[in-house]
Formats: C-alpha cells, sequence, structure tokens
C-alpha cells in the first residue's frame, strides 16, 4: 500500500489528523492495533475547548456535539465550605462544551468511514521504519500476514504506551516527567448532575470534583491513594466520600445511584521533545501527557492535529518545508503552557502527603486570591477556555 501520510492510532488525535488532511486532500490510511468497539469503551475526558469544536466544524463532524453538549460559561472552586465561581465567560469571551471523548471519537470515526477512507483496526505488531530517511513505511500484520505501507509521512498517534515513541533512539529524545502521588478514583452514574456547572473541590480530606457528560449521566472524581483499588471502594463508601469533600449545599442535593463505570487514574506530567524526527511526527499523548485536573489532554491533541496538518497541506500544497520544520517547536510552546497550568490547578486542589499543614494554608490562600482577584480569575479563564491555536 502506498499513501502519503501513514497515521499510526485511531483515538481522536490519529482521527482528527485524519480528517484534517482528508479536507486538505492529502491521502492517509489509519493503523489501529485495537478494534473499533475497544477504542469506543475508553471512558475519557469531555471538556472541549471553543479551538477543538472549531476544527470538528471545519471537518463536519460537529453537529452532535452542538446538538447534545452542554455549553458551560464557568467553573466553581470549593473550599472551606463554600463555593466561589470563575466567570469565564465575562472574563475572556469564550466558553468551554462538556462532550464525551468517546462521543468524540464516534463522530470522528463516522465522518472517516463516510469519506470512505482507509483504517486498519485490530493491526498487531505495527512498526515504523526509516523514518530518519526519505523513504519511510510502516508494517503490521493483519490475519497473519505481514503488511507494508510506503509513505512520505508517519504520524504517531499511539498515545502514551504507544510504538511510535517508543521507536525513537534514546539518545534523540529527551523526556520530562512528573508522578503526583495520588489518582483519581472516577465514577459514572445515570443521575442528574448536583451542579450544572463542574465544582472543583480541595478539602482537608483530598480533592474531589463534580463534572457530568449529560444532563442525566454524572461523572464524579475523588482524590485516592495510589495504591487503592476499585473493589476497595463500593458505591455507597464512594458516596459518602464524596458528600466529605462537598459544601453542604451541594452534599445535600447530590442525587446516588448505582455506578456504571469505575476506575483509579494515576496523575503524571509528561512531555518528550523534540516531537518530530525526520519524516515521523508525535502527536497527541505519544508526546505528552497532563493531569486530568485542568481539562487539556483531549485540547492538546486536537491543537497538535491542527499544528501538523497545516504544516503537512504547506508542504504539498506551496512546496514549503517551513511548516513542518516549526511543528515541533510551535506545538510544544502550546504544550508547555497547558503542562503549567495543569501542574497548578493540580497543586492548588489537592492534598500532598510532604507539604504538611503550612501546604494547606498555603493553598487556601491561593484560592482566596484566585477568587478576590479579577486579574486572577481572568488567568485561569485564559487558560481553562484554551490558549489561542
Amino acid at each position: 500500500m502506498r499513501t502519503k501520510v501513514a497515521i499510526i492510532g485511531a483515538g481522536p488525535a490519529g482521527l482528527l489528523l485524519g480528517q484534517l488532511l482528508h479536507q486538505y486532500g492529502i491521502d492517509n490510511v489509519i493503523l489501529e492495533r485495537q478494534s473499533p468497539d475497544y477504542v469506543l469503551g475508553r471512558i475519557r475526558a469531555g471538556l472541549l475547548e471553543e479551538g477543538t469544536v472549531a476544527l470538528l466544524d471545519q471537518i463536519g463532524a460537529s453537529a452532535r456535539a452542538h446538538a447534545e453538549g452542554l455549553v458551560h460559561e464557568g467553573i466553581e472552586l470549593a473550599f472551606s465550605g463554600r463555593r466561589h465561581r470563575i466567570d469565564m465567560k465575562a472574563a475572556t469571551g469564550k466558553t468551554v462544551m462538556i462532550y464525551g471523548q468517546t462521543e468524540v471519537t464516534l463522530d470522528l470515526m463516522n465522518a472517516r468511514k463516510a469519506a470512505g477512507l482507509t483504517s486498519v483496526y485490530e493491526a498487531k505488531d505495527v512498526q515504523p521504519h526509516d523514518f530518519d530517511g526519505s523513504r519511510p513505511r510502516v508494517t503490521y500484520v493483519k490475519d497473519g500476514v505481514t503488511h507494508t505501507i510506503d509513505c512520505d509521512f508517519i504520524a504517531g498517534c499511539d498515545g502514551f504506551h504507544g510504538v511510535s515513541r517508543a521507536s525513537v533512539p534514546a539518545t534523540a529524545i529527551e523526556e520530562f516527567e512528573r508522578i503526583y502521588p495520588f489518582g483519581w478514583l472516577g465514577i459514572l452514574s445515570e443521575t442528574p448532575p448536583v451542579s450544572h456547572e463542574l465544582i472543583y473541590s480541595n478539602h482537608a480530606r483530598g480533592f474531589a470534583l463534580c463534572t457530568m457528560r449529560s444532563t442525566k449521566r454524572s461523572r464524579y472524581y475523588v482524590q485516592c491513594a495510589l495504591d487503592d483499588h476499585v473493589d476497595q471502594w463500593p458505591d455507597d463508601r464512594f458516596w459518602d466520600e464524596l458528600k466529605r469533600r462537598l459544601d453542604q449545599e451541594a452534599a445535600d442535593s447530590l442525587v446516588t445511584g448505582p455506578s456504571i463505570e469505575k476506575s483509579i487514574a494515576p496523575l503524571r506530567s509528561f512531555v518528550a521533545e523534540p516531537m518530530r524526527f525526520g519524516t515521523m511526527f508525535l502527536c497527541g499523548d505519544a508526546a505528552h501527557i497532563v493531569p486530568p485536573t485542568g481539562a487539556k489532554g483531549l485540547n492538546l491533541a486536537a491543537s497538535d492535529a491542527h499544528y501538523l496538518s497545516n504544516a503537512l497541506r504547506e508542504f504539498y500544497d506551496e512546496k514549503s518545508n517551513a511548516g513542518i520544520d516549526a511543528y515541533s517547536a510551535t506545538a510544544l510552546a502550546r504544550v508547555w503552557k497547558a503542562v503549567r497550568f495543569s501542574w497548578w490547578m493540580t497543586s492548588m486542589l489537592h492534598k500532598f502527603p510532604d507539604t504538611g499543614t503550612i501546604g494547606g494554608r498555603i493553598q487556601l490562600a491561593e484560592l482566596d486570591y484566585v477568587t478576590q482577584s479579577q486579574a486572577a480569575m481572568t488567568s485561569l479563564s485564559e487558560n481553562y477556555v484554551g490558549l489561542p491555536f
């Protein structure tokens, strides 16, 4: 098989990149080691910046998001028993949309299918080759037969544990990482959200987050120990702990119910530099991970896809290398700002085992400042709604 761009990974980064490239007339093939159902079974983030929605608009895959997504103009920060609203729209003129990553992925899959583009699912042993030269290729095994895709470029959109970054020589890449000393225990329930906007709660017992997937489906999180297991958290224990970490009004109005999904996620900040290696580019979680506190992971994947698709369009349409030469630096400039913001939100809201009582008092002082200062509220809002592409 021959194509211009071989995309490894059929998550949001790879699917969005594929649709953008198709819109620019650039042939591409997507390889994914899992089945479509497995990809759609991943429960992930659900907050979209306006820039991400605009990209879905651009490729004609946003109709369901606009029909079903919930537009939010602010968030609430809870501490010392009270909630404080941050009006992001007043501060920036922008909003965010609650719309599950699973739904984004389904919309992108359907758009790709409608366009008749090639996707190979359950492709085993995917391997990029010769990306340090001018004739890269990707091999994979399907139904016991080895196949080769010759291409001009490879896009590694296969996540943190994927083969793309792992194929880069250690001497050619620098990795930056922080593992946080706690995780998020999250549940999904068929219950109405406790608030129509997100509640981020700083509490002496640990962080809590109240969010949603729709007006009838809620997503809740509590900070937990890294070595906790979901079996240690029956639903009743989770709901009791969540209530303890909320203000009284929220705790009293919380509607509980059976969990339909429950999981524990570790938190990390991770960046790999650069994001280009010859004719192979990293995109999305293959290059960077942020803690979910700032809701940036999916949106960074979207901005990477935007930068890379524009760079490749420039290469083919204008016969210019300027875009692909600048891709890594351009993408990383936005990535590091999101890493900083996500780290800051995480540091301000979670209970850290090594900071003691002084750390807790500093957090409360910071939260008090953020909710009283217009400049601080504007800074938080600018980053939360998403910096410009």
